[in-house]
């Protein structure tokens, strides 16, 4: 997935740190496998904590919307996955 997601409308109020970590995220999750998301997804929060990256609900839901129409089939099946681990908590 490409950064243009990022110019987005609906994005144009998030501090654009919150979205170059999002971007690597994305970046670094690209060739995981399912097994490997979870502990990825935790170390991730843990890199969040310390850099003080917190997200919204509403935040989250604008970026999920966003980044799911510039997603491919794969990109939209890891996003489900994360949303529903998401709602689990």
């Amino acid at each position: 997935m490409q950064n243009d997601w990022m110019k987005e409308d609906s994005l144009k109020d998030i501090d654009p740190y919150k979205l170059e970590f999002l971007q690597a995220l994305f970046f670094e999750s690209k060739n995981l496998k399912k097994e490997q998301m979870l502990p990825f997804l935790m170390a991730v929060a843990k890199r969040g904590q310390e850099r003080n990256v917190t997200f919204t609900d509403d935040e989250i839901n604008r970026i999920v919307a966003v980044v799911k129409k510039h997603a491919s089939p794969e990109e939209l099946a890891k996003i489900e996955k994360v949303m529903a681990l998401r709602s689990q908590r």
